[in-house]
This record gives structure tokens, sequence and C-alpha cells, in this order.
């Protein structure tokens, strides 16, 4: 079953729009504007990823809200940017491509893996939110999911190979190069 959407706190509601309107081009479809359960009131925006499925985002108001706090998802929980991120679908390599120019055109630094069943970019967003796009560039077999049936219950398995490449890309660089 798919989400209509997930939503996250933003520190710099500005600086996320920019991120998510025009460099991740998704098109900011709503705000809702209240009051909150704590007293104070917020806004929460509603950018389409795909039609009817959304990232949304929460500018927080008031007292209660005053308090400076940690948006990253994995920062707040004190885990590294990896553990906790959002991955969006790349259907192709070329997508995938495609994607990793925008960031990096956009003054984003781009980490790129191959993971052997599919390749990754990933960035942080303007909160500290590790954002991904991946494609699946394997196939799945039953000796895969029998291997995650018995993760499950055991710690003695062997470690999976290692990716197959790891390349960070600096927007900086790309700029340098593209003039």
């Amino acid at each position: 079953m798919a989400y209509h959407h997930l939503a996250f706190a933003a520190r710099d509601m500005k600086a996320v729009d920019r991120f998510y309107r025009e460099v991740m081009g998704f098109d900011l479809k709503k705000v809702e504007i209240g009051p909150t359960p704590d007293g104070g009131w917020a806004k929460h925006f509603f950018y389409e990823i795909e039609p009817d499925r959304f990232i949304a985002f929460w500018e927080l108001h008031g007292e209660a809200y005053d308090k400076v706090t940690e948006t990253g998802i994995s920062r707040a929980m004190g885990l590294p940017d990896w553990v906790n991120h959002v991955s969006f679908y790349s259907p192709t390599e070329e997508h995938l491509n495609e994607r990793k120019a925008v960031w990096l055109k956009g003054g984003y630094d781009v980490f790129e893996i191959d993971h052997n069943w599919c390749r990754s970019i990933y960035t942080l967003d303007p909160n500290n939110t590790l954002v991904e796009y991946c494609v699946t560039t394997g196939v799945f077999t039953e000796a895969d999911r029998d291997r995650a049936i018995a993760a499950l219950t055991s710690d003695d398995l062997p470690h999976s190979a290692p990716p197959k490449s790891m390349q960070h890309h600096k927007a900086s660089d790309y700029r340098t190069a593209a003039e």
C-alpha cells in the first residue's frame, strides 16, 4: 500500500521550499494553517511528489516551539545521518544520473553508492535529513528472501558483499567544471 504523505518538522521553511520545489521539482499544492494542541500555531506545507502522494513539512510557531530543535530525523535521535532517511524511486539509471546533475547544479553535494543490487544517490536536505534517489538494478531471488528471513533470528550470517563503488561528488567541483 502506498503512503499519502510523510511529514517532517522544518527548521527553515524558505530553504526547504527551495530544495523541494526548485531543486527536487515537487509541486507545492497546499498549506494548512491553524492552532496546535500545545498552544502555538503551525503551517503544514504539502509538496506533491506524484499524483496524490506528498512530502509535507511543519513550520511551528509560538512559545511552545521557541526552543531550537534538531530537525534532521537521524541527528535528533543521536544517530548518523544515513540511518533514518527518505528514499525516492528512480525508474532508470538515466533518471538517477539526471537527478544527480540537478542536485549538483543546485549546490548540493552528492554521495553515490552502487550497492550491487541497487544504485543510490544521497544528499542532505535543509533540515539535515538524508534524501536518496534509488534505482533497482538487480533481481531478487528466493535465496535473498531466505537470507533476509534467517537474519531476523541470527546474528551469525556472513556480511554482504561490499558496495561495488562509492563516490563523493562535490557541488563546488561540478560548478567549476561547468563554467
